[in-house]
């Protein structure tokens, strides 16, 4: 992908060590997953866990070094996703989801260590959302790659030739996420001037024809979504996000009319309509996971983390997930980080900071509908992360 250059002002982010930004694309490279379709060189699983738990501990490594005096910033979202580790530990600890709880526990654990010591430098600035654009960029790539060389595994008939990592095992949804993210922080960059339109079209282009060939739904109304709500966050301030406001709208209401079968076509995949109310069978999985009988103790703490399903079958649903594995405790403090980061972006003055924090809140309160991942090591807390960083104040510690 492009480099983004941004403008003077900016430049004074490069005194942040370089071991930072190695580490962040190090914690985006764990929360990849295992699972997948075929890849053009097949993978073993257990080499892929190996791989990304080897991410985690190297970042965590490379944290602690450039950061040995354990100076860190206060962050409300931290401290609220802490008390959520504290939560799931003692979920898990009868073992009822298996060791493997226990595991997946040490893992939250470090990734949120990680994160506190990466808060040195969360200054407010927009060095991390450069890291998260890079980062899921190689990543993209990677999928660009696998489609050129490998067609028939990049888009598999076990996803009903939807996109898919044929080079690391990449869900469909997965790719529509990291693309509609890094299009998203791309085009709100351009939007006040710290990157060049070349720049931004080379990422943008590419990504969202990616997104479009993944016909993933959830990150598609969450890329515009959260566009729409960040835009209206500069539209008081910025004559330029006015404008760009309106053409968006412009744009929208001519594709509607003038392609409204198409995008309905795209829309519905092919589904049947038994199977499209359904949300692709997941209201069935919330349905059978909500009228299981549970104790009072898994009502409030849940049962542990997991693997984020339910008799086999994905959750697909943030809250449910965290129902299900944490509790209703656990529903709460995921509402409240996510009520914090609301607040506090709506109490500062409108700024480009401000608009990618809020674009980034309102995609992943967005897609938890239909996505799992807001109570364990995933993207959408590197999402929120970048989003506290913005929100953070400070000068850049040295």
């Amino acid at each position: 992908m492009a480099t983004v250059r941004l403008e003077p002002e900016i430049r004074a982010t490069q005194r942040v060590p370089r071991a930072v930004a190695v580490a962040w694309c190090l914690l985006i490279l764990n929360t990849l997953g295992s699972t997948g379709a075929q890849t053009v060189i097949p993978i073993p699983r257990s080499v892929i866990q190996l791989v990304t738990m080897g991410a985690l501990v190297t970042a965590f490594v490379l944290a602690l070094v450039v950061n040995l005096g354990l100076r860190i910033r206060p962050s409300a979202y931290l401290t609220l996703l802490t008390l959520l580790l504290v939560v799931s530990i003692l979920a898990s600890l009868d073992l009822q989801s298996g060791l493997g709880a226990l595991f997946r526990c040490f893992r939250l654990s470090v990734f949120i260590a990680t994160l506190w010591l990466l808060t040195r430098w969360w200054d407010g600035r927009m060095q991390f959302v450069r890291y998260h654009i890079k980062g899921y960029g190689i990543v993209l790539l990677s999928v660009a790659i696998g489609l050129v060389v490998s067609p028939g595994n990049a888009m598999p008939e076990i996803y009903g030739g939807r996109l898919s990592g044929a080079i690391w095992p990449l869900t469909p949804p997965q790719i529509a996420q990291y693309a509609a993210v890094i299009s998203g922080l791309a085009l709100l960059l351009w939007l006040g001037k710290r990157a060049d339109r070349r720049s931004v079209l080379f990422i943008v282009i590419p990504a969202v024809a990616l997104l479009m060939l993944t016909h993933t739904r959830t990150a598609t109304l969450g890329l515009i979504i959260g566009l729409l709500v960040a835009l209206l966050s500069l539209g008081l301030t910025s004559a330029r996000a006015r404008k760009v406001f309106a053409w968006f709208a412009l744009v929208a209401g001519f594709s509607a009319v003038a392609l409204g079968s198409l995008l309905q076509a795209w829309f519905l995949r092919g589904q049947s309509e038994d199977n499209f109310s359904t949300l692709t069978g997941r209201a069935k999985v919330w349905d059978a996971l909500l009228s299981a009988p549970r104790s009072v103790g898994e009502n409030l703490f849940g049962v542990g983390l997991g693997d984020k399903s339910y008799d086999g079958l994905p959750i697909d649903n943030s809250w449910l997930a965290v129902f299900h594995e944490q509790g209703l405790v656990g529903c709460a403090l995921v509402a409240a980080f996510l009520l914090v980061l609301v607040a506090i972006a709506v109490l500062r003055p409108p700024s480009l900071e401000r608009a990618c924090a809020i674009f980034l809140i309102v995609y992943c309160i967005s897609a938890s509908y239909t996505e799992a991942g807001l109570g364990d090591a995933s993207p959408y807390l590197l999402h929120l992360a970048v989003a506290g960083s913005l929100l953070a104040r400070g000068e850049t510690t040295r």
